[in-house]
């Protein structure tokens, strides 16, 4: 790691264009698609984004997922065995609140990829999407002179929260399944140089949302066993190379029946990756910095806050951004953190608060904030 300033990064998705929205829509609806018109464009995306993160200062930038529907259905497009369309289950503490719901429906748009169900076994069928993906952020990173970028790839326990088993005996043939299969994406993601970041919201949000009719110590229980066949699929790769990325959904909404993260971190740090990315600035998780601060951390991890906010459109000051960080190099030292965001700023392709040029605003202020801490805890700076 560095040794004169913390790294700047991000969860991974950024917002996407009108046009590439568009064509993933209308893939995605099974509506007819020019495929040479599909790569040009996400490749000439991805460019783009590489291109104003670096711009702005992003040090380990991605390719804001822009080829993906949504950051655990995209694997429908990739692996057999799913199918039909699975009914979303609202998350427990949206439940009362009917008028809200339909507030943010017109506001953020009405959530239209796919929730497809496991009715078949699970296999590897189409790679040519992830090769797409590898060679176009391969080419935007020499185009701009990035040495270090991160892609992401979705968990077994995350896929299944989202497409529910009707077909595996048991959740645990299941995921085991899912494993066995998406090990070919994170081994080929790392072959590329990239380091990968795996996305487990199942760790947490799945507790009040896919996960929401099983008992806490059920949930925790299912939590511990999808980290154990994570781990197994992950076996050939150095965890210095892995980021894994833990939230509690990122939409706003009361998030009162969040599960407190003194119940998981046990879990999270029992996961092979090195680096943990988590929700550290929202008003329900914010406080959860000390619990840290008492936590058992095992010497390879690097933590990697949010130190903003995903779902509002309020830009905060580089000052707060900078104590927010030097609340978590306070406790495992300035050479063990990462400065980065609560989730991401386009997590389903076409929906959502955030305003693309906002979002762009609020990494700004991440980059000057991770300075100004930086010149703090390296003496640049009283």
């Amino acid at each position: 790691m560095t040794q004169h300033a913390i790294p700047t990064t991000h969860v991974g998705s950024l917002p996407r264009s009108a046009a590439v929205v568009d064509l993933l829509l209308r893939r995605e609806n099974g509506e007819p698609y020019d495929a040479t018109e599909f790569r040009d464009t996400m490749a000439a995306a991805v460019d783009e984004l590489v291109a104003r993160q670096v711009a702005i200062g992003i040090d380990i930038p991605s390719d804001g997922e822009t080829s993906k529907i949504g950051y655990a259905t995209y694997i429908k497009d990739r692996l057999s065995g799913f199918g039909g369309d699975s009914p979303r289950q609202i998350a427990v503490d949206l439940q009362p609140y009917a008028d809200f719901r339909a507030r943010m429906a017109v506001f953020a748009g009405k959530q239209s990829f796919k929730r497809q169900s496991c009715i078949g076994p699970i296999a590897v069928v189409e790679r040519q999407s992830l090769l797409d993906d590898i060679a176009q952020m391969q080419a935007a990173c020499q185009r701009h002179g990035v040495q270090r970028a991160f892609l992401n790839a979705a968990s077994p326990g995350v896929v299944s929260a989202f497409q529910p088993n009707q077909y595996y005996p048991t959740h645990s043939a299941y995921i085991q399944a899912i494993g066995a299969a998406m090990q070919e994406e994170y081994e080929a993601i790392i072959a590329a140089g990239f380091d990968l970041q795996i996305d487990c919201p199942d760790l947490a949000m799945a507790r009040h949302t896919g996960f929401q009719d099983l008992t806490e110590a059920q949930f925790l229980a299912r939590a511990q066993e999808q980290v154990e066949v994570l781990n197994h699929a992950l076996r050939n790769i150095p965890s210095g190379r892995l980021r894994m990325h833990v939230c509690w959904g990122n939409y706003e909404g009361p998030h009162d029946h969040d599960i407190a993260l003194e119940k998981v971190i046990d879990i999270v740090l029992a996961a092979k990756p090195a680096q943990i990315l988590f929700e550290a600035s929202n008003p329900r998780h914010a406080h959860e910095w000390a619990i840290w601060r008492e936590a058992r951390l095992p010497e390879d991890k690097i933590l990697v806050p949010g130190l903003l906010t995903s779902t509002s459109n309020y830009v905060e000051h580089p000052e707060l951004v900078a104590q927010r960080l030097l609340q978590f190099a306070d406790i495992v030292g300035r050479d063990r953190v990462m400065a980065g965001t609560d989730c991401g700023f386009g997590t389903f392709a076409g929906i959502g608060k955030m305003d693309a040029e906002i979002s762009w605003r609020k990494l700004a202020a991440l980059v000057e904030g991770t300075r100004r801490a930086s010149d703090r805890l390296w003496g640049r700076q009283p």
